[in-house]
């Protein structure tokens, strides 16, 4: 039998995108895509069916009327139905086109046949049910880091070809392909999450890049720190902004004392306990990159 998957769909004013975006993720949904109709966005999200009740998507309604009041803005409209696993992927593939995202990335869907010429590097993509497709920003602002990071002349000058990452809450693996893409010698990609895992496995190979340069394993910073065998040169982690706090950490005791970070999914109004956190774990941040609502720190050891 097909698994069953909550269509969840809000029709918002566009000043409520952002927040909608993060009080979805925080409830554990997965493939979330917006639609702009007018002044208004039309926003997908897909959940489990055994991870939520009706109930549970009735407190979430609440939640989000709750937000919409706070910040002053029109109550969203809210509905949701059960679909099976393969309405779910069509559902999915409808909304989703290819993106060019920075100055360099093309983010391609996996089930589109490949273009016969791009100047842009092709980063082929089967999110399946796993966070990240290039589409929200935090995603794109990580993306845009990483060019700076690893694709300027500066940094192949001085051996940014070289380095060795860890993607902490991979995802879809989309920061870990495009840092190897990039021309990041290795990267270890974690999450928490076993259908991310999955994902992250997939798209490896979708982008024909070797298992020994892209390891995958299920688990967070500590499941890294038995994968490495030396210090990492740099952290890519796009997640909550209290996760992020938490593993913080765990982070600094896996990288080296010149490490760089890159950390996102961090909206405007969390940045100073994180930047709190960061500089009591010896960390500084050097730059802070925002889009709407949420924000990319930039950070290096200190």
């Amino acid at each position: 039998m097909a698994n069953s998957w909550w269509e969840i769909q809000v029709l918002c004013d566009l000043a409520l995108e952002d927040a909608i975006f993060w009080r979805l993720e925080e409830f554990g949904c997965r493939g979330t895509a917006s639609e702009r109709k007018g002044n208004s966005c039309l926003i997908g999200a897909y959940l489990p069916q055994e991870q939520a009740h009706v109930l549970d998507l009735a407190a979430l309604a609440l939640l989000l009327r709750q937000d919409a009041l706070c910040m002053g803005q029109p109550v969203p409209a809210i509905q949701w139905n059960l679909i099976d696993e393969e309405d779910w992927a069509s559902t999915w593939k409808e909304h989703w086109q290819p993106q060019e995202v920075g100055d360099r990335f093309l983010i391609y869907p996996a089930w589109l046949p490949v273009p016969e010429q791009s100047e842009r590097i092709l980063l082929r993509l089967e999110p399946g049910v796993a966070f990240g497709t290039g589409d929200h920003q935090t995603t794109q602002l990580c993306l845009e880091s990483l060019e700076m990071r690893l694709g300027s002349p500066f940094e192949k000058e001085t051996g940014g070809e070289g380095l060795i990452l860890a993607d902490i809450g991979c995802g879809s693996g989309i920061l870990s392909i495009g840092a190897i893409l990039l021309g990041a010698k290795k990267v270890y990609a974690v999450d928490t999450d076993p259908l991310a895992v999955k994902s992250t496995l997939e798209n490896r190979e979708l982008n024909q890049i070797n298992a020994n340069q892209l390891e995958v394993a299920q688990g967070s910073v500590d499941q890294v720190a038995q994968m490495i065998s030396a210090p990492l040169d740099g952290i890519v982690s796009n997640i909550l902004a209290e996760v992020i706090i938490d593993l913080i950490p765990g982070m600094t005791a896996i990288v080296k004392p010149n490490a760089w970070g890159i950390l996102s999914g961090i909206l405007l109004d969390q940045i100073k306990p994180v930047a709190d956190t960061l500089e009591e774990n010896g960390w500084i941040v050097a730059a802070l990159w925002k889009r709407q609502d949420w924000c990319c720190l930039n950070v290096r050891r200190s």
